[in-house]
């Protein structure tokens, strides 16, 4: 029996025959015409399947040739441009609109917003004791994990689980809109309670409040919020709610659906996707690095100064040393990201209402100086732009919303997507979906045991 420093020290030196193993010549990738990351060198997603549910695009044909334009992004073929128009102007919050929109392929009617809101008010609560004997045991400052435990535990109350049809595909997606927001919530106020000692306190939502007002409601210790931090909240949940079938997690959905698997194993998949640092964790990154910067930049007003702290960044000699601005670029896009231009003009009110002017401030120097020094220092295929998480993390810290909730609130929006692909999917597709990869391992003769 080894010890533990004894098992600990030889699943290193394991690990080292792993990498050596394993590792594949990157000119094997260019010799057989794989794309790494199923992109193209221009990171153009290979074509694997067709949807309804929303388009991006970033190219304009001129000529046969692509040419790169400002992106457009489109939820069932409405531009997110005119969803959005007028946003903070009318009575109404947006989410449950749009992501009626997303699910059902048309605009609502008053009368049919108004029903799709009580079906989600209707829903908004857990089973019977679901918080203490789920929530509050083994909480994990892991808030994703958390929520996909919970999520996979609600399958256990659900009598018709393994049922695809549509109306209970649909029945059970409607229920994880609504209590996604109460197991991100609540998972994280389990957490701050036993991890940090803190204060314990479960606010029910309110049946005529909207899920971006409920969010704060549950949230904060007094339920009190302002009109401007409410809407800015369901703008960030709108554009963050459906972003092409492509996409890491929204994939994932069509994959593992694809497979017969039932609605809370894919939404937990989706999850699992949504959480990396490449995905949906992203944002954390862009308000750490903007922390580091401030620890290291002397006058953050000075554009000689911020412009060699991301030159450090990009020479991987500061921040976490991977040689990345995070916030800068897309997978897609190169000109602009749509949903950063419309989150930016309302990061300014918000900015403005909380004080906080100057970093809002630091915040469009860098959208400014950070593509012309990663055009300087690096060869690149396609234009350079702010992303959305460039703003988003910004704008939950003004709101008070704890670093731990960053990637559970985009997946609280974007659980509203994940389900309109889901049921695409179950819709449109008989097939499991099973891509092809190719061996490029040498071929050995077996050597029995006692000859080795």
């Amino acid at each position: 029996m080894l010890s533990e420093k004894e098992w600990k020290n030889r699943v290193t030196e394991l690990a080292s025959q792993c990498k050596v193993n394993s590792e594949i010549d990157t000119a094997l990738y260019s010799q057989h015409d794989v794309k790494k990351g199923l992109r193209d060198k221009n990171g153009t997603g290979v074509l694997a399947g067709l949807t309804k549910v929303s388009a991006i695009e970033a190219y304009n044909m001129v000529d046969g040739k692509k040419v790169p334009c400002d992106g457009r992004l489109f939820y069932r073929g409405y531009n997110i441009l005119d969803l959005v128009k007028g946003h903070g102007q009318q009575d109404n919050f947006r989410f449950e609109e749009i992501s009626y929109l997303l699910l059902f392929g048309k605009l609502p009617s008053k009368a049919d917003l108004e029903e799709y809101k009580d079906i989600l008010s209707s829903m908004r609560q857990l089973p019977t004791n679901f918080v203490r004997d789920v929530i509050m045991k083994a909480p994990s400052k892991d808030m994703m994990n958390s929520l996909a435990k919970s999520v996979l535990t609600l399958a256990s109350y659900d009598d018709y689980v393994t049922d695809l049809s549509i109306p209970n595909v649909l029945r059970q997606c409607l229920m994880l809109i609504s209590e996604f927001p109460m197991l991100a919530v609540y998972g994280y106020h389990a957490y701050n309670h036993y991890e940090r000692d803190e204060s314990m306190y479960i606010h029910r939502p309110d049946p005529e409040l909207s899920t971006a007002e409920n969010i704060l409601r549950m949230l904060r210790p007094d339920m009190q919020y302002t009109e401007l931090e409410a809407r800015v909240l369901d703008l960030a949940l709108v554009l963050h709610m459906e972003h092409g079938g492509g996409n890491n997690s929204t994939f994932t959905t069509h994959v593992v659906s694809s497979s017969g698997t039932d609605t809370y194993a894919a939404m937990a998949a989706a999850l699992s996707s949504l959480k990396g640092p490449k995905h949906g964790g992203a944002n954390i990154k862009v308000v750490q690095m903007m922390e580091d910067l401030k620890a290291n930049v002397h006058d953050q007003t000075d554009e000689e100064e911020v412009k060699n702290y991301l030159e450090k960044l990009l020479h991987k000699e500061a921040f976490d040393k991977k040689g990345l601005i995070y916030g800068m670029g897309h997978a897609v896009y190169s000109i602009s990201d749509p949903r950063a231009q419309v989150f930016k003009t309302f990061v300014e009110d918000l900015s403005k209402e909380k004080g906080r002017e100057d970093e809002y401030a630091l915040y469009s120097m860098i959208e400014q100086l950070a593509p012309k020094v990663i055009a300087g220092e690096r060869a690149i295929y396609k234009g350079v732009s702010a992303n959305v998480d460039f703003y988003s993390g910004f704008v939950y810290n003004m709101l008070d919303i704890p670093t731990e909730l960053f990637t559970p609130i985009f997946a609280i929006a974007r659980v509203a997507g994940w389900s309109a692909h889901r049921i695409e999917e179950l819709i449109n597709v008989d097939k499991i979906i099973r891509p092809a990869y190719m061996s490029v391992s040498d071929k050995h003769e077996y050597v029995p045991m006692s000859d080795r």
